[in-house]
């Protein structure tokens, strides 16, 4: 007995590991992968971006047979599913789906698509464009912005961290490709990101041997204008020591464009010898991380002589008199970190702030490899810049999108987050599967039967809507 039982296990066994043979046809329904695209239609239709680009006619231009609108919202559409290449957008032309979900008559050609961008982007009226519907889009849709909370008042501020994140375009011979300073060849664009959720405000292209702080006054005094019009709360600019100008402080000092900031300064020919002097003689209140470290703390007012004002210095001096191993140092290792800055709070809270300004180098990954944005897809630098803008939008699309999921439940995702990254957003709501069905003058998708992100899709896109 016990031998025909084990025959038949192995026989069982077998037939187990036998391949299935699947046979591949073709029907008529219409299928789709990208549902999410429905989300972005749905919040691309409380902006006037198709009716401003369509006022936009350039002098090159004949009654196109394509709309300038029909365009932009294509390339935007493309952009959301992670796709920046002109030529991606091919496969889409006879996608009834793609059409119908951004509310455009006719996809362009790839040819058409270049060309147009080509056209429009000599005069920057599109990157204007863009920017501004997109931070009315922030402001219209009450899109959650979540500020930093200081003092036993609770002062609400919303971080404004602004800052230059390299692309690599190396081996190309693009226009405005130069050395940047992570000794790539590239770009060095500039971004501006509001609240800790990141939406960004205002971009702007520029070569990569550029100084970090060239038109940088200019740049952050726009921002400041964007930001203004998505909300009224304190705004708390901060940057890191490539910006320590005079001129960055005198914008956040004038009425226009008043906000607080944490600059931090470029030492230039100061030692942190000479700041762990200065701090030892102030008898700072120091604090021993542990046995050969100490850290000081404390701040003094600095007379800035461009401003002819006292603008608040906040500064930490760590010295090391050996290391973790416990090696003994000959000369004591000294580190200085200082900073501008108008807050009143203890210096401790400014370094912690000025530290979180970090979290932008997130977001810059989000852009560059999320939206597959940092090769950029011309060889003319004018219409990379209007696609860096055109990925403005669809990163603030997928950014609202990602924090409407972050308050619903049954979201199937183990851990719970404060912000989606971008990724996750295109992989779980975006290229989503579903049938397309048109019946009784109605548009219908269908999900499958094991579709885990359906209940989720469907919350999403009734906030869209209601949006």
């Amino acid at each position: 007995m016990k031998k025909i039982r084990n025959k038949k296990i192995k026989t069982k066994n077998r037939d187990d590991d036998r391949l299935t043979i699947f046979e591949i046809e073709q029907g008529d329904e219409e299928l789709t992968t990208h549902s999410g695209l429905a989300l972005i239609g749905a919040l691309l239709a409380n902006t006037k971006i198709k009716t401003r680009l369509n006022n936009t006619m350039s002098a090159e231009q004949k009654k196109p047979h394509i709309s300038n609108g029909s365009v932009g919202i294509a390339y935007i559409g493309l952009l959301c599913q992670g796709k920046s290449d002109f030529d991606h957008i091919e496969p889409f032309r006879e996608d009834n789906f793609f059409a119908i979900s951004l509310n455009i008559k006719e996809t362009p050609s790839s040819p058409t698509l270049r060309q147009r961008l080509d056209m429009v982007a000599k005069d920057k009226q599109w990157n204007n464009i863009l920017l501004e519907e997109s931070a009315g889009l922030i402001k219209k849709t009450n899109a959650p912005l979540t500020p930093v909370y200081l003092g036993q008042e609770n002062r609400a501020y919303l971080p404004l961290d602004i800052d230059v994140s390299p692309f690599d375009n190396s081996n190309t011979k693009k226009e405005g490709v130069s050395r940047t300073y992570k000794g790539t060849d590239g770009y060095a664009p500039i971004f501006a990101y509001l609240a800790k959720e990141g939406y960004c405000v205002n971009t702007e292209l520029r070569q990569g041997s550029e100084h970090c702080q060239k038109n940088t006054s200019e740049f952050v005094a726009e921002s400041i204008r964007y930001a203004r019009k998505i909300t009224q709360l304190p705004l708390l600019l901060r940057m890191d020591s490539g910006n320590d100008s005079a001129s960055n402080i005198e914008i956040c000092l004038n009425d226009d464009t008043k906000a607080d900031f944490i600059i931090k300064r470029n030492l230039r020919k100061e030692t942190p010898e000479g700041w762990l002097l200065l701090a030892k003689n102030n008898k700072d209140i120091y604090c021993q991380e542990r046995e050969g470290k100490k850290v000081y703390y404390g701040s003094m007012m600095k007379y800035k002589k461009e401003l002819k004002r006292e603008i608040r210095v906040v500064y930490k001096i760590t010295e090391r008199t050996f290391g973790k191993d416990g090696q003994i140092f000959l000369v004591p290792q000294v580190e200085a970190e200082t900073y501008w800055t108008s807050l009143p709070d203890p210096p401790h809270v400014i370094e912690r702030l000025y530290h979180e300004h970090g979290t932008s180098e997130q977001f810059h990954s989000e852009l560059k490899t999320d939206l597959d944005l940092e090769r950029l897809p011309s060889g003319k630098f004018d219409t990379n810049n209007l696609i860096l803008h055109f990925g403005v939008v669809a990163y603030n699309l997928l950014r609202m999108i990602g924090q409407s999921t972050t308050r619903m439940q049954h979201v199937p995702l183990r851990k719970q987050a404060e912000r989606r990254r971008i990724r996750t957003v295109i992989q779980n709501l975006i290229t989503l599967a579903s049938r397309l069905v048109s019946h009784a003058r109605k548009k219908k998708l269908r999900f499958g039967k094991h579709s885990p992100w359906f209940e989720t899709f469907k919350q999403a896109y009734s906030v869209c809507l209601a949006r």
